[in-house]
């Protein structure tokens, strides 16, 4: 029998209680993630209650977004994300390309197809680099989303910031000196700003060299993290389209260093990925989620 936790999603109640949870933590350039295998499951495990203990860096793991790994008939897996508030994520491409590695290494293949909410993504292997294609940019103000038609290049916000939307909202400022942003006031600020109906990841990149761009990072749902996936992405396409750069471009994060190569295909990303440790969740962690 299974047991409704939220809308769609059940288990089966004794998994909870009675079995440990297995989990892999991993991370890209310092952008720290939670992995679980649901491939074999009938159905979705996480649920917001779940996700927000299992993101609590204390009490928890702890993590900038959680990915579930779920079977898909049209891919070779679908993937879930979530933020350590226990919002829903939709994308994320750093998560993107350490669930790509471990796919990859299990089955010795050099690309693997990817169901997110994004979309189909597709994941390689390249000269000892997992490279992912994050798919189009979103450059229609419905798109990102947007509350009303403005011109993305120049919102009508301070800084004068460019959105574009990548599967998630992004609203990206070029700077004299990222390092030199209050980072930790700014982001919430603009992050909840009513143009955003759904919020946004901010993002502060200065322009240091050719086709090079230190970044930093506010994440929607989850705060300041040390590098984001699809916030580079975003970065790279808002510098080309703004005259700054060329379409592939180095990117600096606090964590480490991307690389985004916008192709006539999509945004492909690739960077370092880390297998940090694996664990179990004990039973009563669980019990005491739900």
């Amino acid at each position: 029998m299974l047991v409704r936790l939220a809308r769609g999603l059940y288990i089966a109640p004794m998994a909870q209680t009675d079995t440990p949870l297995a989990f892999v933590k991993m991370h890209g350039a310092g952008n720290d993630f939670v992995l679980i295998d649901s491939r074999r499951r009938e159905s979705a495990l996480m649920t917001p209650a779940l996700a927000r203990a299992i993101g609590d860096r204390h009490r928890g793991v702890g993590y900038d977004q959680l990915g579930e790994m779920r079977p898909a008939k049209d891919a070779d897996l679908e993937l879930d994300f979530w933020n350590a508030d226990g919002s829903r994520a939709g994308a994320c491409g750093n998560a993107t390309r350490c669930v790509a590695a471990r796919v990859l290494a299990e089955t010795g293949r050099d690309s693997v197809v990817i169901r997110t909410a994004r979309g189909l993504l597709q994941a390689v292997r390249r000269d000892g680099q997992i490279w992912v294609n994050m798919g189009a940019p979103l450059l229609q103000w419905q798109e990102v989303p947007l509350a009303r038609a403005v011109d993305l290049l120049h919102l009508p916000l301070a800084g004068d910031p460019v959105a574009v939307g990548m599967g998630n909202p992004h609203c990206v400022h070029f700077v004299p000196d990222a390092d030199a942003v209050e980072l930790a006031k700014l982001g919430p600020a603009l992050e909840h700003d009513p143009l955003f109906p759904e919020a946004t990841n901010v993002e502060f990149a200065a322009l240091t060299g050719p086709d090079r761009l230190p970044l930093r990072v506010g994440e929607r749902g989850t705060g300041i993290t040390l590098a984001w996936g699809s916030g580079a992405c975003a970065t790279a396409v808002a510098a080309h389209l703004r005259g700054l750069t060329g379409r592939r471009v180095h990117v600096q994060a606090d964590g480490g260093a991307l690389e985004v190569d916008w192709r006539d295909d999509g945004v492909w990303l690739s960077g370092p990925v880390a297998h940090v440790f694996s664990g179990t969740f004990a039973p009563e962690f669980l019990a005491g989620a739900l």
